[in-house]
């Protein structure tokens, strides 16, 4: 191997290795953005829960999984949006809420699976209902792959807007819905709610230490080369 290349295999290990220390920086900057993500959502579902926002108010990641209370009456319409569960598969049945003040919001009532999906089997009860539920920011567009579909009655996403114009709402809505907590009167009922998924992957840690080895050992390489390189010097 000529000189050349043997400067050329140094300067790439040691780029190697800075580069792998950048993405171990990077992953360290990503635990810590994990950590207080999930310390603000395990203060959120601590927290006692609020009247929902304005519709006006803008909603942002920051609200998200607040505990709001909810008061007003079910539309007779709904929506039911595919979704996969630890029940299985099945839908999110999703309904209008129209709270006291006129404010209309969306409140996934929970899932049905294939054989519950009809309207009847699981009516949304009738007057004034409360309940409590976690603010959820809208899913605009479609799952992975798949496209809403309103005309033909086929949603993979929780489209606040969509979903609002297909079921026709009049007057305010709000631009986020609910997750319908679960109902300890009727933990058996169809739909099931309280089946957020509120776990959060955390492998920033384990990548952080892959990404620091990985510098070692490309940092180590580059120190051979280079001792071998002064080894075949002439002036050496």
């Amino acid at each position: 191997m000529g000189r050349a290349a043997r400067i050329a295999l140094i300067v790439g290990a040691a780029l190697a290795s800075l580069g792998f220390l950048a993405l171990t920086c990077w992953q360290v900057q990503r635990l810590s953005w994990k950590l207080d993500l999930i310390e603000r959502v395990e203060a959120r579902l601590k927290a006692e829960p609020v009247a929902p926002p304005a519709v006006s108010t803008e909603v942002t990641k920051a609200d998200e999984y607040r505990r709001l209370r909810l008061r007003g009456q079910f539309e007779p319409r709904e929506v039911l949006v595919q979704a996969t569960t630890e029940l299985g598969g099945g839908y999110w049945v999703i309904a209008p809420l129209r709270l006291d003040d006129g404010r209309t919001v969306l409140v996934n009532r929970g899932f049905v699976p294939p054989e519950q999906r009809a309207p009847e089997l699981h009516a949304a009860p009738a007057g004034t209902v409360e309940l409590t539920g976690l603010l959820r920011l809208s899913e605009p567009g479609g799952g992975p792959l798949r496209q809403n579909m309103p005309a033909e009655g086929r949603w993979y996403s929780r489209d606040v807007a969509g979903i609002a114009a297909q079921l026709a709402l009049t007057g305010p809505v709000a631009p986020f819905f609910v997750d319908e907590s679960a109902d300890a009167a009727q933990p058996r009922r169809w739909p099931r709610p309280g089946l957020t998924v509120l776990r959060f992957t955390n492998n920033h840690a384990v990548y952080a230490a892959t990404w620091l080895a990985l510098a070692a050992m490309a940092a180590v390489a580059a120190g051979y080369l280079v001792r071998e390189e002064r080894r075949r010097s002439p002036s050496h």
